[in-house]
């Protein structure tokens, strides 16, 4: 189940990468399960990471190879997360990026893993080491699409997202793809992101670009409140274009968002169970902080997600989830509730002139606004979530079996 209609995107050939997927036998269903991204030598790479404290063994070794070497390769599989593996775990992912490196004659540092899938079950490196000269057989310039494909977990459909502008006189592209439909409150912090762009650009802004924009993109969604263990977000430059000056810089970072953005609302669109797509806005807040607290404590409700997947127009849910924010010295008197443009509270209770009739109405669509003014200041802050539906349970519970 997911929310809208959503066609995958003719993604651009970003000149530089290659992607290349293979059936390794590690999900129990009989799909592709392993993708590797080559990466022209030259580039620039930059990643963020879950902050999990039980962070998966992919996410240290990713870490400590990034900081050694630049990257050649990304390795990534799915149906198993290799997370609260232990020290083993880490060395299975070791072997693993070992294993592309010999059969590219690179040392083993050039390569970042990543893993999506189940928690706690022994990784399948001799499955993903035999799988790898047909996935590196199949490697070319176009197959995002497959990519995309290949790194589904409990997602019902893959998601890509594109943009391409002229600054300067040169074609710039960015192609992206992204997993992830539950355990998913990312904080880099089960999703993944792989960016990549033909742009110049340095280290240094690379990685202050990719910071930024996950912090308004992936940082601003909700699913159930719970953050993976295997978070990442990998933003690749393969400097195939002229430096770009401080406006194309702003372009090119304006491209980047929406991306980022699109990528983002597309996971929680196909949210385990999602019928519905929600955003929150908190407007007039005294700080970006608060504004925060306030959709997120929205967002993250299981009343107020039960209440919106029944097309129920419960407003008392969504006051106790404004009013058990951590906002010092909350006004509810200057405290407005709006759902899809329909006034549900203000002045501390029930707005005038509301009538259930219309709350039925707003709250029946597939796409909802709940927007919240403070009265407080002149900060505002969005999130987006989903609906929780009997399907999310039932997903879950049978996850395993």
């Amino acid at each position: 189940m997911a929310v809208g209609e959503a066609k995958f995107p003719r993604l651009p050939i970003i000149e530089g990468i290659t992607l290349g997927v293979a059936q390794a036998g590690i999900k129990k269903s009989a799909h592709d399960d392993l993708v590797v991204v080559g990466i022209e030598d030259g580039s620039q790479v930059a990643a963020v990471f879950t902050r999990n404290a039980f962070c998966a063994a992919p996410v240290h070794v990713a870490k400590r190879h990034l900081a050694d070497a630049a990257p050649r390769w990304l390795l990534i599989n799915t149906g198993n997360a290799n997370a609260g593996t232990g020290q083993a775990g880490i060395s299975n992912a070791r072997a693993c990026c070992e294993g592309l490196a010999a059969l590219e004659g690179l040392p083993p540092e050039t390569v970042l893993p990543f893993s999506t899938g189940v928690i706690g079950e022994p990784l399948f490196v001799d499955r993903i080491k035999a799988a790898l000269p047909q996935a590196l057989a199949s490697a070319a310039p176009d197959q995002w699409d497959r990519a995309a494909r290949g790194i589904l977990t409990t997602d019902t459909r893959p998601k890509g997202a594109c943009r391409s502008l002229d600054i300067n006189g040169e074609t710039i592209h960015i192609s992206g793809i992204a997993k992830g439909s539950g355990m998913i409150c990312p904080n880099m912090a089960t999703m993944l992101g792989f960016v990549a762009t033909n742009a110049s650009l340095g280290q240094a802004e690379l990685t202050a670009l990719l910071k930024e924009t996950t912090t308004l993109s992936f940082n601003r969604i909700t699913v159930d409140s719970d953050t993976s263990t295997n978070d990442a977000c990998v933003l690749i430059a393969t400097q195939k274009t002229q430096p770009l000056d401080a406006e194309g810089l702003d372009a090119f970072r304006a491209a980047l968002l929406e991306v980022m953005q699109e990528l983002a609302q597309a996971i929680i669109r196909d949210g385990e169970g999602a019928t519905k797509f929600i955003t929150v806005d908190v407007v007039e807040a005294g700080s970006s902080e608060e504004a925060l607290e306030v959709a997120f404590s929205i967002a993250h409700s299981p009343l107020v997600k039960t209440a919106l997947y029944a097309s129920d127009a419960n407003w008392g849910r969504l006051l106790m989830a404004i009013g058990k924010a951590p906002v010092d010295g909350l006004d509810v008197d200057q405290v407005t509730l709006d759902l899809n443009g329909v006034r549900l509270a203000e002045h501390g209770g029930r707005a005038e002139g509301y009538s259930e009739e219309q709350g039925s109405a707003a709250v029946a669509l597939e796409d909802i606004t709940i927007r919240v003014a403070l009265g407080r200041g002149q900060c505002s802050e969005c999130v987006w979530t989903s609906d929780l539906s009997h399907d999310y349970v039932s997903i879950n519970a049978d996850y395993r079996s």
